[in-house]
């Protein structure tokens, strides 16, 4: 009889075990996988087929400007948004340590003691009376257990939630450095930008003097009148008030840069110029297909899709049962004196325990619902996010392709304003042209040099634009 006792109490912990672990096979909730999106085979007619891409050159390599480099390493270091960033991803790694102790009990010490003295008018008084004893006391020493069985594997697609969450912060700070490197480039090469307008004015102001003076000495000497005179010296004042205004424009990009690179508003001291920086001719791509990796962007956003999908089967695992199992030991006494007494003062419980929610004011099927659109919000995120990254690399190509035609015919407007310039004073002196077209000439020219540089400039920046927008710059 009593070996058959103990055999069912064995056979029922056997099934219990095999009920747990049946269980916690099960996973509530879909495995991600990536929802399909359109891209196409190449990004368009000036892409390269190759696998090769300027993304997997690191920006050191890429920006070979030793200024430009001092700047962007500076940023990386010091860069307020970048640092921000780095302390969301240290905030996510301690959010998954403690993830990874979710399918473990909880253990908890509780040390307590309790004294009370009775009222001699209540009833606890007169029971004294009686008794003879005119208090109570109680000490207590336990550890408590508690643990859920992850029979649903919902604690399982949590801790899912929280790896997928620190990855796509991990993935984001990339990106913010992305958005930096490109940042600092575009704002140097501004700069450079900027210089060369400053001495293209200031050539250019010498020129107009020498025009001024020219028709000045023709006045005196009867061969023009005065109207000559001031229409030269207008023209002079044109190209002199570009020189402050460029010095302004020059002295605020300094201090953006150095705020960019997080430190204080000042000059920034280097020796390019914007005629020294070679414009790279090989501009591969690689596939478009390669942006779903490269882009850290486009790799946040998927990963908070996996986040997405996990919680989908988190909030489902809380519409059904849950198996808790607490425990708890140690020490009890009536009296201070006897609480160390062994074993006579140990006590011990066990209690497992099932809940099923009925009736919560459907918070959790309300919950659940939301996760499953919140999984088809970060779908639709994600397709977005990819559809942007094709479309920012497209129109960096076109740019890199339309704006190499703009400089060629750039340098050949600058080549003819120069030309022009020169007769329009031989013809001047030689009484063939009047004042006008001499500074028609002048201002012609003027307005061609600072075109080219601008144009020069925005080829730059297309090259930069398109190692950004192909995921360049977090290496």
């Amino acid at each position: 009889m009593l070996n058959n006792i103990i055999m069912n109490k064995y056979r029922i912990i056997i099934y219990s075990a095999l009920l747990i672990v049946l269980f916690s096979a099960c996973k509530v909730g879909k495995n991600y996988q990536r929802p399909e999106v359109d891209l196409p085979k190449q990004f368009n007619t000036v892409a390269y087929a190759d696998t090769s891409s300027i993304a997997d050159v690191e920006w050191r390599k890429f920006f070979t400007d030793t200024t430009l480099q001092g700047l962007i390493d500076r940023g990386i270091k010091y860069n307020y948004d970048l640092l921000i960033a780095l302390k969301r991803i240290d905030i996510a790694g301690q959010q998954v340590k403690q993830a990874k102790l979710l399918l473990t009990p909880e253990l908890n010490l509780q040390v307590s003691g309790q004294y009370n003295r009775f009222s001699k008018n209540g009833i606890n008084g007169v029971t004294a009376d009686i008794t003879g004893s005119n208090h109570y006391e109680d000490y207590n020493a336990s550890l408590g257990l508690s643990w859920e069985i992850d029979t649903w594997g919902k604690i399982r697609r949590q801790k899912e939630v929280v790896l997928a969450q620190y990855l796509q912060t991990y993935e984001a700070t990339k990106a913010v450095q992305t958005k930096l490197v490109a940042d600092i480039a575009q704002d140097y090469y501004n700069l450079l930008m900027l210089e060369k307008q400053l001495d293209i004015a200031k050539q250019n102001l010498k020129l107009a003097d020498t025009t001024v003076n020219q028709t000045t000495l023709l006045k005196n000497a009867g061969e023009t009148n005065l109207l000559a005179v001031q229409q030269a010296e207008a023209q002079r004042q044109t190209t002199a008030l570009l020189i402050p205004q460029l010095e302004q424009n020059i002295a605020i990009q300094q201090n953006a840069l150095q705020i960019l690179t997080g430190q204080l508003p000042g000059s920034v001291a280097h020796s390019t110029n914007l005629d020294n920086v070679q414009i790279p001719k090989q501009l591969p791509t690689g596939l478009p297909a390669a942006i779903l990796s490269r882009r850290p962007d486009v790799r946040s956003n998927e990963m908070a899709l996996v986040a997405a999908n996990a919680n989908v089967g988190a909030k489902q695992g809380n519409l059904y049962p849950s198996l808790t199992i607490t425990a708890a030991g140690g020490m009890e006494s009536l009296r201070a004196s006897t609480w160390f007494n062994l074993p006579a003062s140990l006590f011990g419980t066990v209690t497992g325990s099932v809940l099923q929610p009925i009736f919560n004011h459907r918070e959790l099927k309300t919950q659940f619902e939301v996760a499953k659109v919140q999984r088809k919000q970060a779908v639709l995120q994600f397709r977005q996010s990819v559809l942007n990254a094709t479309g920012e690399v497209s129109n960096a190509l076109v740019q890199n392709e339309k704006l190499e035609q703009q400089m060629t015919i750039a340098g050949q407007q600058v080549a003819t304003t120069h030309k022009a310039v020169k007769n329009s004073q031989l013809l001047f002196k030689s009484d063939l042209a009047n004042y006008l077209e001499v500074i028609a000439a002048q201002t012609n020219a003027l307005q061609a040099e600072l075109n080219q540089a601008s144009i020069k400039r925005q080829q730059m920046g297309a090259v930069v634009e398109l190692y950004r927008a192909l995921g360049g710059g977090w290496k």
